[in-house]
C-alpha cells in the first residue's frame, strides 16, 4: 500500500517536472522568436511610441516679374522653443538671470525682467519641455536669439530648439493677387500658384522628434534627416510697371462710376504675352481681388461682338464697307422684340462703316438677320465665329478658364429662336470671357495672326533655366488679309470719328471699339432696373500695334454708363501712361543729327591750359560742326573762339612783362597766372573773367587788379 502511494507521488511530480521542462522550452523559444527573428519589427513598434520621422517643409519657389522683381517669395521664419528639462540645474540657475533679461528686452517686452524670471523657474519645476519663446521669428532674430544666455549652448545643452518655416511674401502686396494666386490646405488651389504648384512646392524633408513627457515631441537634432529641396521659379511675363498702371487706372474707374467689379488686360501684340492682369471687385473692406474676371468669368460682351459680325460680312462677300444699310432711326422690330440705338442718330441709312462707329445696334442686327436669317444660312454666320476661334478657350496657363458659349444654328438645346440671330449679332445670347474677346481684338492688331494669351515664360532651378515657354500661334490667319485690313480701318474710326472721338489722344493714335450690355435685359421692370457691363477694346499705337488692351466695368452707377464713358477712359489712360513710361516709345536722343546752331548759340571765347582746352574739345561731342586747330604743344595757355559755325583753337602768348588779357579764362587760371607776376589780385561776382580793370599790354609793376566775373 505504502509502495503504491510513493510511486504515485513520483509519478506526479515527474509530471510537475515534465511541464515545467516544456514550459521552459517554449518560454526560450519564444524568447528567441521576439528577441531575434520578430525583434527589429517590435523595436521599430516601441520607437515609434517614442520616435517618429516627421515632414519638413521646404521653402516654394519664387514667382517673378518678366524683369525679375519678385512677386511672390517664402521668406524663412522660426517657431523658437525651449527644452527647460535639458538645461544641467547649475548652468540653469547661474544664467537665468541674463536669459530673463534678454528675453524681457528684446523678445516679450509684456514681462518685466523679474516677471520672466520667475516664469522660466516655475515651468522647469513643472518639467516643461517644449515651452514657447517666440512664434514667428525672422531669421535675423532667431539668429539673436540664440547667442542669448544658455541658449548659446544649443539644443542639448541649452534647450535652444528653432522651427525652420516658411511664409510666403508678396512685395508688391495686392497687385495681381488673383493672378499669382494662392495654395491653401482644404481650398482649391488658385492662379500661378496654383496651376505650377508642381514646379512650385518643392520637396518635403523629414527631421527625427522624440516623444517628452505630455506628448509634447521635440526635434531629436538640429538639422534635418533628409534636407527639403527649395521648390522652383517662374518667371512670368508681367510688367510690374504696366501692371501698376492697369491696376490704379481701373481702381480710380470703379470708384468713380461706383461699380460692381472690373478687370483690365494688357497683351503684347506680336507676342501674346500678358503684360498686366488686374481684377478689382467691391467688397465691405474695399477693392480687392476675389475673383479673376479676366479669365475665369464669361458674359455677354455687347458692342464689342459687332466687330465678329461685321468681319463675318465681309469674308462672304455680302457687303463693302461703303455699301449702305438701313438703320431705320434706329428702331426697329424681330419678331415680337423690339431692337432700338443707344443714342438717338435719325438716320435712315448709312454706310457699313457708319454704322459701325456709331455702333447702330438696328444697323448690325438687321445685316445680319438679312444674310444669314431670311435665307437660313444661320450655320454659315456661326461657321464664321469659329473660324475667328471664338468658341474654344485660348488655354492660358491659369486653370478655371470659362469656357466661351456660341450656340449651335436651331439647336432646341440651345434655345434658337427666330430673335437669336440678331441679338447675337450685336454681343447678346453668346458668351466670352475678356481673355477670349482680347485675343480676337490681338489677332486683328496682329494682321489676322491669332495667338495664345501666355503668362509664363520660364521655369528655372537657381541660375539654371528648366523650361522656355516660346509664344505660340493658335492660327496663322483668322481672316483674309482684306478683311482684317479693313477690321483695323474700322477700329480706327471708331476713335476718330465714332463713339470713342472725344478720348482721341493727340500724342499717338489707338484703335478699338466701345461696348455696353445690358446685364438684366430678360427680366428688367424698368428702365430704372437696368444694370450695364461697360467694355472697350483695343490696340495701341494704331500704325505699328505693340500692345492690345480690354478693360471690362460691370455694373457702373454713376457718372456714366456706357463703354465710351466707363471703359474707354480707362484704356486711354493705360495706353497714354503705358507709352510716357515705355521707353520703346521714346526716341532716342542722338536718333538724329541736331542743326547747326547760330554764331549768337556759340560759346563765348575761352581761354585756359593748352592740353586741357584741346582735350575737352577733342572729347566732348559737340553739337555743331567743329574744326579744331591744335595749339602747340610747347604753348602753355590756348584760346577757343567761335567763327561762323566752326570753333578754333588758337596759341595765345603770354609775357610775363605786360599784363595778360585774362577775359575768357576761368578764375583758377586767371588767378593763377596774374598771381605768378606778383599782382594783387581782387574779385568781383562769379563765371568767367568778362571784365579786367589794368588794360592788356600794361607793363607790369606788380599792381592791384580787379576782375569782374559774369
Amino acid at each position: 500500500m505504502a509502495e503504491n502511494i510513493k510511486n504515485e507521488v513520483l509519478y506526479r511530480v515527474y509530471l510537475v517536472l515534465f511541464l515545467l521542462v516544456l514550459a521552459a522550452i517554449a518560454i526560450m523559444v519564444k524568447t528567441v522568436q521576439i528577441s531575434v527573428i520578430e525583434g527589429p519589427e517590435w523595436r521599430t513598434k516601441l520607437d515609434s511610441l517614442y520616435i517618429k520621422s516627421v515632414p519638413v517643409s521646404a521653402a516654394r519657389g519664387n514667382i517673378l516679374a518678366e524683369d525679375g522683381s519678385l512677386l511672390a517669395t517664402s521668406l524663412p521664419f522660426f517657431e523658437i522653443r525651449m527644452d527647460l528639462v535639458t538645461v544641467d540645474s547649475a548652468v540653469f540657475y547661474r544664467n537665468v538671470d541674463s536669459l530673463a533679461y534678454c528675453l524681457a528686452t528684446f523678445v516679450d517686452p509684456t514681462f518685466t525682467v523679474g516677471g520672466y524670471r520667475e516664469y522660466l523657474i516655475r515651468k522647469r519645476k513643472e518639467k516643461e519641455r517644449y515651452l514657447l519663446i517666440k512664434k514667428e521669428a525672422s531669421y535675423s532674430e532667431m539668429e539673436r536669439i540664440s547667442h542669448f544666455p544658455i541658449f548659446r549652448l544649443g539644443q542639448f545643452r541649452g534647450g535652444f530648439i528653432a522651427h525652420p518655416q516658411h511664409q510666403r511674401s508678396r512685395p508688391f502686396k495686392h497687385l495681381a493677387y488673383r493672378t499669382i494666386g494662392y495654395v491653401k490646405e482644404g481650398y482649391k488651389h488658385v492662379g500661378l500658384e496654383g496651376s505650377f504648384n508642381e514646379y512650385l512646392q518643392g520637396e518635403e524633408g523629414k527631421r527625427l522628434m522624440f516623444r517628452a513627457p505630455g506628448n509634447t515631441w521635440i526635434p531629436l537634432n538640429d538639422y534635418a534627416q533628409i534636407e527639403p529641396q527649395r521648390g522652383m521659379d517662374i518667371v512670368t511675363t508681367l510688367d510690374v510697371n504696366m501692371q501698376t498702371i492697369a491696376h490704379d487706372a481701373l481702381l480710380r474707374a470703379l470708384n468713380y462710376h461706383d461699380a460692381e467689379s472690373g478687370t483690365a488686360i494688357v497683351m503684347e501684340v506680336k507676342t501674346g504675352k500678358i503684360k498686366a492682369l488686374a481684377n478689382l471687385g467691391k467688397t465691405q473692406n474695399g477693392w480687392f481681388e476675389i475673383y479673376n474676371y479676366a479669365i475665369g468669368g464669361a458674359y455677354e460682351p455687347g458692342s464689342t461682338f459687332k466687330l465678329v459680325s461685321v468681319m463675318s460680312i465681309l469674308e462672304d462677300g455680302y457687303l463693302d464697307l461703303e455699301d449702305t444699310i438701313l438703320l431705320q432711326k434706329g428702331k426697329e422690330k424681330f419678331y415680337e422684340e423690339e431692337m432700338v440705338d443707344a443714342s438717338f442718330h435719325n438716320l435712315d441709312s448709312a454706310t457699313l462703316r457708319t454704322a459701325f462707329e456709331i455702333s447702330s445696334n438696328v444697323g448690325i442686327a438687321k445685316m445680319i438677320h438679312k444674310y444669314y436669317g431670311e435665307t437660313k444660312q444661320a450655320g454659315k454666320f456661326i461657321k464664321r465665329i469659329k473660324q475667328f476661334n471664338l468658341h474654344l478657350p485660348t488655354g492660358i496657363e491659369i486653370e478655371g478658364e470659362a469656357s466661351p458659349y456660341i450656340k449651335d444654328a436651331y439647336s432646341e438645346k440651345d434655345d434658337w429662336s427666330g430673335t437669336t440671330l440678331p441679338w447675337m449679332a450685336i454681343g447678346y445670347e453668346t458668351m466670352l470671357s475678356p481673355i477670349q474677346l482680347l485675343s480676337f481684338y490681338n489677332a486683328i492688331a496682329n494682321d489676322g495672326m491669332m495667338m495664345k494669351p501666355m503668362l509664363v515664360s520660364e521655369i528655372r532651378d537657381g541660375n539654371q533655366m528648366l523650361q522656355n515657354y516660346k509664344p505660340t500661334v493658335v492660327k496663322k490667319q483668322i481672316a483674309s488679309r482684306s478683311t482684317i485690313r479693313k477690321a483695323q480701318e474700322l477700329l480706327r474710326g471708331v476713335v476718330e470719328r465714332g463713339t470713342a472721338s472725344e478720348l482721341n489722344s493727340e500724342r499717338f493714335a489707338f484703335s478699338g471699339k466701345t461696348g455696353t450690355a445690358q446685364i438684366n435685359y430678360k427680366n428688367f421692370k424698368g428702365t430704372s432696373d437696368l444694370r450695364y457691363r461697360a467694355s472697350f477694346a483695343g490696340y495701341f499705337p494704331t500704325e505699328k500695334p505693340v500692345y492690345s488692351c480690354i478693360v471690362v466695368i460691370t455694373d457702373p452707377k454713376q457718372n456714366g454708363k456706357y463703354g465710351s464713358s466707363v471703359a474707354a477712359p480707362v484704356f486711354k489712360e493705360i495706353a497714354e501712361k503705358t507709352f510716357e513710361t515705355d521707353t520703346q516709345f521714346q526716341p532716342f536722343i542722338n536718333q538724329s543729327r541736331p542743326a547747326p546752331l547760330a554764331l549768337s548759340q556759340m560759346p563765348k571765347p575761352s581761354v585756359g591750359f593748352a592740353r586741357e582746352m584741346s582735350y575737352l574739345l577733342n572729347n566732348v561731342p559737340a553739337w555743331y560742326p567743329a574744326t579744331y586747330t591744335n595749339a602747340h604743344e610747347e604753348t602753355y595757355w590756348a584760346e577757343v573762339l567761335a567763327k561762323s559755325d566752326t570753333l578754333k583753337l588758337l596759341n595765345k602768348a603770354i609775357s610775363p612783362d605786360f599784363v595778360p588779357n585774362v577775359v575768357g579764362m576761368g578764375l583758377r587760371d586767371a588767378l593763377f597766372l596774374l598771381e605768378i607776376m606778383g599782382m594783387e589780385v581782387e574779385v568781383e561776382g562769379m563765371g568767367k573773367v568778362i571784365k579786367q580793370s589794368i588794360k592788356p599790354n600794361t607793363r607790369v609793376r606788380k599792381q592791384h587788379i580787379k576782375l569782374f566775373l559774369g
